[in-house]
């Protein structure tokens, strides 16, 4: 595939089933995640990655913040099986510093261009993925659980497999009629 049509046709996989990316292509979606835009060489991004026992492990994080956050058991039982979306699940973390030139929101955008260009790569190799954030995003149980610091975010949970269904390609929008010149 070349790099207008990655750029033009490229969309989130609605349903995603096994196998996950083998150990080539993950080695792949990394490594175009690494290239993204970086002001100051920060590396701000990390991938928690969760595949097989891990997934469980990615459940169980969820459930607990849902518990503690007062959720009832028809939510709780959604929440469980949130990471079974698919075979593999990348937390995408800002892991942002105090930087004299680079103010956190740019760290912040880096770590969403790693997501993005994880999603794209894996676009690209015929790998199906879909970025989706939610609450627990943001909520500090879950921060705790994989381990965060307080000045990190996370930014997307990428899922990641082998699409289901060939999604039909969406209409191109015209990006001029989001343009204007000064």
């Amino acid at each position: 595939m070349d790099a207008k049509q990655l750029l033009l046709t490229r969309q989130s996989t609605p349903r995603l089933v096994a196998p996950a990316p083998n150990a080539e292509q993950l080695t792949f979606l990394l490594d175009a995640a690494a290239r993204v835009p970086d002001h100051g060489a920060l590396t701000p991004w990390e991938f928690i990655i969760a595949v097989d026992d891990g997934l469980a492990k990615l459940a169980d994080i969820f459930v607990d913040a849902a518990k503690k956050s007062g959720a009832d058991e028809t939510f709780l039982t959604k929440v469980a099986n949130m990471p079974y979306r698919a075979p593999m699940v990348i937390t995408v973390v800002a892991k942002t510093q105090t930087h004299d030139k680079v103010p956190v929101l740019e760290q912040h955008i880096a770590a969403g261009c790693a997501t993005m260009a994880m999603q794209q790569a894996a676009f690209s190799m015929g790998v199906g993925a879909v970025w989706r954030t939610g609450d627990f995003a943001f909520d500090a149980n879950v921060h705790q659980q994989l381990g965060l610091s307080k000045q990190d975010q996370i930014v997307g949970f990428l899922y990641v497999g082998t699409p289901a269904v060939t999604a039909p390609i969406k209409p191109l929008k015209n990006g001029q009629q989001f343009a204007r010149y000064l």
